[in-house]
């Protein structure tokens, strides 16, 4: 579930630089002047980031709705009369299988809730995505994710992705009510670290209400609109805030964002990404004062 920006990236940077300039004379507080190298390396840096810790919410929800189909259609056990000695099928994760590939070890805690569901990646592999991962993912389940009140935690294990250490806790909460589905998203104590001793802490909240694809079982159909706010704060005091300006808009089915205004803010400057009409594309527009330019979302 790729919610992030994924690449306002060089375009957008390249004009964060100039618009730094001006906006440190407007303003008496003075923010750290930004390079456009390391714009360019905080854009990429930054999206990869929003992209991974996204990408454990729609894990999470597909391993949910493996849960789901396999309690549902459970499997007689060998050498028993029929209705008797069932088992409940939470092992086979077909979904989350062809979602991560093969190379990963899945394994549940038990047949009832509350569960954990551990994604190990070992000593890593090549996953579906092209990136390469290893350690762990755990999920731990109060209850069926869809049901109301239930809260998956995230948590990882010496979690890598590419050469990047990710950390953090991850809370996603069924606040649904009235018919509502509704989610809360936390992340806590997110830092990401790269072999090189660069990195930045990473904290984020977001409200997600499906829209679309409640009444079937797959979550292909879902439709997801997300508000949202992330910061990231690297050593040296660049501080990088996303903010939604209206809802965004994700179809599981599309990897990109369809449709919403997300509000980026580099210390003091101002950028605005609009995501479109609710088509599946990878264009977008970003403007800023006094322009603006379609960029590709990668």
């Amino acid at each position: 579930m790729k919610l992030s920006i994924t690449s306002f990236v060089a375009g957008c940077f390249l004009l964060t630089t100039l618009m730094l300039s001006s906006c440190k004379k407007e303003s008496s507080v003075q923010s750290p002047a930004v390079s456009e190298e390391e714009s360019l390396t905080i854009s990429e840096e930054t999206s990869a980031a929003d992209a991974e810790y996204d990408e454990v919410t729609e894990i999470g929800l597909t391993a949910d709705s493996d849960l789901e189909i396999a309690a549902s259609e459970p499997e007689e056990v060998p050498g028993t009369a029929a209705g008797i000695g069932v088992r409940i099928r939470t092992q086979i994760f077909k979904q989350l299988r062809i979602k991560l590939g093969p190379c990963t070890e899945i394994t549940v805690s038990s047949d009832t809730f509350p569960k954990t569901v551990v994604i190990n990646y070992g000593e890593g592999c090549i996953c579906f995505d092209g990136k390469f991962r290893k350690g762990a993912v755990v999920l731990h389940f109060t209850g069926p994710l869809r049901r109301a009140g239930s809260i998956l935690t995230v948590t990882f294990r010496d979690y890598y992705v590419n050469r990047a250490h990710i950390q953090g806790i991850k809370t996603i909460t069924n606040l649904s009510a009235g018919g509502i589905i509704k989610f809360s998203v936390k992340i806590e104590e997110g830092k990401v670290t790269w072999p090189n001793g660069r990195g930045f802490t990473y904290v984020g909240t977001k409200m997600v209400t499906q829209i679309g694809g409640m009444d079937t079982r797959t979550i292909r159909d879902d439709v997801y609109e997300i508000e949202r706010r992330n910061k990231t704060v690297y050593a040296n005091g660049v501080t990088v805030v996303k903010n939604t300006e209206t809802p965004l808009i994700k179809k599981i089915s599309c990897e990109w964002l369809v449709q919403g205004i997300l509000k980026i803010k580099i210390n003091n400057a101002e950028l605005f990404i609009d995501y479109g009409n609710g088509d599946c594309d990878n264009k977008a527009i970003l403007s800023w004062k006094g322009g603006k330019r379609e960029i590709t979302l990668h």
